[in-house]
């Protein structure tokens, strides 16, 4: 559960933030006495079908990458330090890589790389 909260907690304040808005505009004056009810739910069952989804997606696409990893295949994964110049690293278990939990670590690289936001080469 605590991955899930890991990697989906933007999407949840962002549901919240589009629940709660849900709920004001139920509420007002001018929407009918049904409509609070039947909007929730729909806005709910929207919200809850895309971030469960999303996280179906990011969790096959970590078991893929940690299997090709082991496998001794290139991962290319985002590096977030350097926003000018090489925008990805190759990750490869024959170059000094492994794996920490769902991290890529190296003794070259001050920051490891979290496997969901890798993809194989």
């Amino acid at each position: 559960m605590e991955q899930f909260f890991i990697l989906e907690g933007g999407y949840l304040i962002l549901a919240l933030f589009v629940v709660l808005i849900a709920i004001f505009v139920g509420t007002r004056p001018f929407v009918s006495k049904g409509a609070l009810k039947k909007g929730l739910m729909g806005v709910v069952s929207v919200l809850a079908f895309f971030i469960g989804g999303h996280y179906a997606v990011t969790t096959n696409r970590m078991t893929e990458v940690k299997n090709a990893f082991e496998k001794g295949q290139p991962i290319i994964c985002e590096s977030r330090m350097i926003t000018k110049a090489a925008q990805s690293v190759i990750v490869q278990k024959s170059q000094e890589w492994s794996m920490e939990g769902d991290n890529f670590v190296s003794p070259n690289y001050n920051r490891p790389f979290h496997s969901a936001r890798c993809i194989v080469k």
